[in-house]
């Protein structure tokens, strides 16, 4: 049970940090929504990896993390904040002010900082 939980942060946390890399992306996708066919709730289960670094705002990201944030902020970064602004991430207790700072504690230097997601600022 408690490991569910853990994979289930770990993807809302992942989602958040997907979301706010998300918000320097031009908004609108024509015919689809944020994340294209696939809802934000079903991408945020590729941010597993992130649990912990969603809970610990002072922890390190693992390596497999950094790769999910950066493959999702890449492709969409709508989708990310999408993913961390779920019903899902809020349902598992992801913090957004706490995920919304994995893509720099990833130090993905293409993060899009200063992007708006919700009530929160990419740092």
């Amino acid at each position: 049970m408690a490991r569910g939980e853990v994979t289930t942060r770990g993807v809302f946390v992942v989602a958040l940090v997907v979301a706010a890399a998300c918000l320097a992306a031009p908004r609108g996708a024509d015919g689809a929504g944020e994340c294209g066919a696939m809802p934000p709730d079903t991408m945020a289960l590729k941010l597993a990896p992130c649990a912990s670094a969603a809970e610990d705002p002072s922890s390190v990201p693992s390596s497999s993390c950094c790769s999910a944030v950066h493959s999702i902020g890449k492709q969409s970064p709508k989708c990310l904040c999408a993913v961390m602004l779920s019903n899902t991430a809020k349902s598992a207790g992801i913090k957004a002010e706490v995920a919304i700072t994995i893509p720099k504690r990833c130090n993905l230097v293409d993060r899009p900082v200063g992007y708006k997601c919700g009530d929160y600022t990419l740092p």
